[in-house]
């Protein structure tokens, strides 16, 4: 996999928190730095986290099911891919989130957004990925972004919400297609 193609799926998996961010910055009066630094800090340390613990679920059976490893990644990421574009074309939730930045608030919204990277990195076990660089560019890419997303959020509201995830949802949708036609030669790869 190329730098570019996980910069790509980093930036997709990373749109769920930096949604979630965009609204925590709105629910502050006034962004201080240590707003952006802990959003940043939980949903990049989750974004690496998760893929890491999926990476070490799929190497324990990728042997069994190499022969199929390509429809499985085509298949997560679609469905992660479509789960998010269909959460961005949805009826608009009020989400009333706490102005809170502490961890009874932000642990389970840095899990629940990051639960997604858990099937990516199953599929970074069949794809064969270098792990520890992978995950730690994932975190990074999560972390500038969410960090960016409270200040965003603050500035500019919700406007940008949905939009980040369809985005998101698109680029994993690509990937999962570009995976499968290397994989069936109908692509260069």
């Amino acid at each position: 996999m190329s730098l570019w193609e996980l910069f790509v799926i980093a930036v997709g998996l990373s749109m769920d928190a930096f949604a979630v961010s965009v609204c925590k910055g709105l629910s502050v009066r006034r962004v201080q730095w240590k707003h952006s630094l802990t959003a940043g800090l939980y949903f990049g340390g989750f974004q690496a986290l998760m893929p890491l613990l999926g990476y070490l679920l799929g190497v324990s059976f990728q042997a069994a099911i190499r022969r199929i490893d390509h429809w499985i990644a085509f298949i997560l990421l679609g469905l992660i891919g479509a789960n998010m574009v269909r959460e961005a074309l949805g009826k608009e939730e009020q989400e009333d989130l706490s102005a809170s930045f502490g961890p009874k608030t932000m642990l389970p919204m840095a899990v629940a957004t990051s639960i997604d990277a858990l099937a990516v990195g199953v599929t970074f076990a069949f794809l064969r990925v270098e792990i520890i660089p992978a995950v730690a560019f994932i975190g990074v890419i999560t972390f500038l972004l969410s960090a960016a997303g409270v200040k965003a959020g603050n500035l500019f509201g919700a406007r940008y919400k949905a939009k980040a995830e369809l985005l998101g949802g698109a680029i994993l949708i690509l990937m999962g297609m570009k995976i499968l036609a290397e994989h069936l030669n109908l692509l260069p790869g």
